[in-house]
C-alpha cells in the first residue's frame, strides 16, 4: 500500500461500502492490515449487512444502521479476544459487507434435453428455461459456506452451482407431473411453484433464499415442432376444396395484376385448375372413410349389366335384367327405346344392344288395331 493510502486509513474511521455494480454479493472492506480504530463509525446502509470476521470466525453480524464500534457493541468479537474491559486502539478484523437485497433476472436453463415419456408423442425431448430471483438470508453462514477468503463475490460465483440445484429438480417434478407436452404452458406458475419449495432448504444450507422461480418456455426438438405447425396448418385449411379455389381466385387475380406476363402463364394456371380439380375430386369427394372413387366402382365378374332407361322424356334407372323384362312386359320398354350403360358410347335403341334382344323375343306382340265399329 503506498504512504497516502496508509495515512488516509489512520485518518479515515468510517467503515461503509457503496456498491454500484449490481451483482456484487459480498465485499471484504480494505484497511491497512485489518486495523480498526476504537470507536469507528460504521454504517450498514439498507439491503446490507457487515460481517466481523475474527482469525476465520464469524464473529458479530450488524444490520442497517449506524454503529460506534466499541466493546458494547462487538460482544461476540469481545469474547474471542478476551476484552473484559474494553479494547485498546486499533484492533484487528476483516469486515465484509454482504448485500441482502434480492438479485433478480438470473437465469436458468437445461443442457441437454429432458426425456420424457409422452402419452400423446410417446418419447420426446424437452428443452427449458427461465429466470430465477435469490437473496443473502444469513449473511454469516453465506460467507462461512461459500465466500470463504474472496475479497469481492458476485452472482456469477453461485449461479452455477444453484442452476445445477434447479435443473435437477426441475426434471424430477416435469417427470413426476407427468404432464402433456400440449399441456405444459397451462402448468408454468405450478411447475415453478413446486421447484421453488423442493430447492429452497438446498440453497438455504448456504444461507440463500430463492424470492421467485419462473418457467419462461418448455420446448420441444425443432423437428417435431415443424411436423405440429404442418399438422396445424391442416387444421386450419379445413375444406380443402374451398381452399383450392380459394388458391386459384388468388392466381387469377395475381394475373389480372400483370397483363403482360398473363399469356406466359396462362399454361401454369391451367395446370393449376387441373391439379386442384385432382386434389378436390381426391379429397373432397372421397372424404368419408370407404367412399366408392369417382364414376362407380366397375361391375363385379359375372354380375347382371346395369342400364339407363329413357322413359317419358327422363332418364331413369339404372335396372337390372328383372327390371327391365318387367317394362318390357309392361310395354313401357320397346325396340325403340333409348338405353344406355357404362361402356356405351352413346344412348342407343333397346332393339339394337344384343344383351336386351331376349326381352323382345319374350314379350307379346303390341295389340292388333280394333275395328270399326
Amino acid at each position: 500500500m503506498a504512504l497516502w493510502d496508509f495515512i488516509k486509513t489512520e485518518l479515515i474511521d468510517i467503515i461503509e461500502w457503496l456498491d454500484a455494480t449490481g451483482d456484487t454479493m459480498v465485499y471484504r472492506f480494505e484497511r491497512h492490515e485489518n486495523e480498526i480504530k476504537n470507536g469507528a463509525q460504521l454504517i450498514v446502509r439498507p439491503g446490507q449487512a457487515a460481517v466481523f470476521v475474527d482469525q476465520g470466525r464469524i464473529a458479530d453480524v450488524f444490520g442497517p444502521g449506524r454503529y460506534e464500534l466499541r466493546t458494547e457493541n462487538l460482544p461476540v468479537l469481545s469474547t474471542l479476544r478476551g476484552w473484559k474491559y474494553g479494547f485498546d486502539s486499533p484492533f484487528k478484523a476483516e469486515v465484509y459487507f454482504v448485500s441482502t437485497k434480492v438479485f433478480t433476472d438470473l437465469k436458468w436453463g437445461t443442457k441437454n434435453p429432458i426425456m420424457l415419456r409422452d402419452p400423446e408423442f410417446g418419447p420426446v425431448r424437452l428443452r427449458a428455461f427461465g429466470t430465477y430471483a435469490i437473496k443473502v438470508g444469513e449473511p454469516g453462514k453465506f460467507i462461512a459456506q461459500i465466500v470463504g477468503t474472496n475479497g469481492v463475490f458476485t452472482t456469477d460465483g453461485i449461479s452455477d452451482q444453484i442452476r445445477n440445484f434447479i435443473v435437477s429438480r426441475f426434471t424430477e417434478a416435469l417427470g413426476e407431473g407427468k404432464i402433456p407436452a400440449l399441456d405444459l404452458a397451462a402448468n408454468f406458475s405450478e411447475l415453478g411453484a413446486a421447484v421453488k419449495t423442493v430447492i429452497g432448504p438446498e440453497v438455504g444450507a448456504y444461507g440463500l433464499e430463492v424470492a421467485s422461480f419462473l418457467v419462461e418456455n418448455i420446448s420441444l426438438p425443432e423437428e417435431v415442432e415443424k411436423a405440429l405447425d404442418k399438422r396445424t396448418s391442416m387444421g386450419v385449411i379445413g375444406n380443402l376444396n374451398a381452399y383450392t379455389q380459394f388458391q386459384a381466385a388468388n392466381a387469377l387475380e395475381a394475373a389480372a395484376d400483370n397483363p403482360g406476363g398473363a399469356a406466359a402463364s396462362g399454361m401454369g394456371l391451367g395446370m393449376g385448375f387441373g391439379m386442384a380439380q385432382q386434389m378436390a375430386n381426391a379429397f373432397g369427394q372421397n372424404a368419408a372413410a370407404g367412399a366408392a372413387p369417382a364414376g362407380g366402382p366397375p361391375p363385379l365378374p359375372g354380375a347382371a349389366a346395369q342400364f339407363y332407361v329413357a322413359l317419358g322424356g327422363a332418364q331413369a334407372g339404372p335396372f337390372g335384367m328383372d327390371a327391365l323384362r318387367g317394362h318390357a312386359s309392361g310395354g313401357q320398354l320397346t325396340r325403340e327405346t333409348l338405353v344406355w350403360r357404362q361402356g356405351m358410347a352413346a344412348w342407343t335403341p333397346a332393339g339394337e344392344v344384343a344383351d336386351l334382344q331376349p326381352l323382345f323375343a319374350a314379350a307379346p306382340p303390341p295389340l292388333p288395331p280394333l275395328p270399326p265399329s
